[in-house]
């Protein structure tokens, strides 16, 4: 049974955020907020978090999962960026913006793409998951949660532990995020190609 938790979108309980984060790091899976839309996330490391959202998205091996950072200097950890990304991304962040980059050695070899070695990243505009990561103090391995043969992702929380109560350990409710996941933009070859047009104007882009 899944727990929840309810955060205020503007003002997050320091105690609750502790809460969540240490369920992280006890190895749960965890629903949350961001500014998309909601998220699947777990600890960077936590195989055991990647096979259940493998198996609530029936997702195969070349689905790219992405590293929800902090800030510009956590993500620089994990991917490789040239001075030309640097800023396009830079210039993008926070924001509703998933970029798939070249991984760097810090990222586990499951979550890397098994042929292209990328692996995608983010730093997003939300009060409650920036409030999570800080207190977390690393990057939440995520997957937007939208489940099989559905069209568009769940947005209350009430909504997702109803659902998904027997497959989650922990459900961040700080109110309605948005039914539109991030705009995703592969620079694993150098130039920008985007791969889907969501939340994030893909003008800069084009």
């Amino acid at each position: 049974m899944a727990k929840y938790f309810d955060v205020h979108p503007e003002n997050p309980q320091p105690r609750t955020i502790a809460q969540v984060a240490d369920s992280i790091r006890a190895d749960a899976l965890i629903a949350y907020p961001t500014d998309s839309c909601y998220a699947l996330g777990c600890r960077l490391g936590s195989r055991d978090g990647i096979e259940r959202i493998r198996t609530i998205r029936r997702l195969d091996d070349r689905h790219h999962f992405t590293l929800v950072c902090q800030d510009f200097s956590q993500l620089g950890q994990f991917v490789r960026v040239d001075n030309d990304v640097f800023r396009a991304i830079k210039a993008s962040t926070p924001g509703s913006y998933t970029f798939i980059l070249p991984a760097t050695k810090e990222v586990p070899r499951m979550l890397q793409h098994p042929k292209k070695k990328t692996v995608g990243v983010r730093i997003p505009d939300h009060v409650v998951t920036q409030a999570l990561l800080t207190e977390l103090g690393e990057p939440l391995l995520s997957s937007t949660l939208l489940l099989p043969d559905e069209e568009e992702p769940m947005t209350q929380g009430w909504e997702i532990k109803d659902r998904l109560d027997h497959v989650l350990d922990g459900v961040v409710d700080s109110g309605d995020c948005g039914t539109e996941p991030t705009t995703v933009i592969d620079f694993s070859g150098g130039e920008a190609e985007i791969v889907r047009r969501g939340a994030g104007d893909t003008s800069r882009f084009e």
